[in-house]
């Protein structure tokens, strides 16, 4: 009988267990913005994620808030937000502890970031996609790319291209600050079959 198992004890029918080794592994809790304060917490927090005026970083924090408070997890806060769950973390984190002015930024002494929150999370989520040159197997069993004209696989380069192309001013540099910063690794072991010759084509 194994040492865990429950076991009866001098006839007597009481159940007995042996006691907790204390090696048992912890559960670890959902992380969830904390309850609200007041209703007027609640409004302010609603009024802002609703706002179209407000600084775009107070709006994407103040979304992140209320879709917790929603019951929605991290990797879910992120997928809908288009950003990724570090940051969802780290701002319930800053709420948590916060309240309303945690939605803020730590006051410091560099210079003010040329890029919003929202937009280096969107940097950050870019790697978590496949990238627009990248050969893909479609619905008909064919390889193809959704533009042959770009990377195959992720680079700074690419990153920053496929970055400004949605509208943000960043750079090579500056989008390897911002991934180093966040522990993303957007290097990839490159297949043995890819090449860089736009001609090359994968024997089969």
């Amino acid at each position: 009988m194994p040492a865990s198992a429950p076991f009866l004890k001098g006839g007597t029918h009481k159940l007995v267990t042996q006691p907790p080794t204390g090696k048992e592994k912890a559960v670890p809790k959902l992380l969830h913005a904390r309850v609200p304060e007041d209703p007027a917490e609640v409004s302010k927090i609603r009024k802002l994620a609703g706002s179209r005026h407000a600084p775009g970083d107070w709006i994407l924090r103040a979304r992140i808030v209320s879709l917790s408070w929603q019951g929605l997890r991290t990797a879910k806060i992120a997928e809908v937000l288009g950003c990724h769950p570090k940051t969802v973390r780290k701002r319930l984190h800053r709420f948590n502890a916060l309240g309303i002015d945690g939605l803020g930024d730590l006051p410091g002494a560099g210079r003010k970031p040329r890029i919003t929150e929202e937009e280096r999370s969107k940097i950050i989520a870019l790697v978590a996609k496949d990238p627009p040159g990248k050969l893909l197997t479609g619905s008909d069993g064919v390889l193809g790319a959704e533009d042959e004209s770009k990377a195959a696989y992720w680079t700074l380069d690419a990153l920053s291209e496929a970055a400004q192309e949605m509208g943000i001013a960043v750079g090579r540099s500056q989008v390897r600050r911002i991934l180093l910063a966040e522990g993303v690794r957007w290097r990839r072991t490159r297949p043995w079959a890819e090449s860089a010759d736009p001609e090359f084509v994968p024997k089969g």
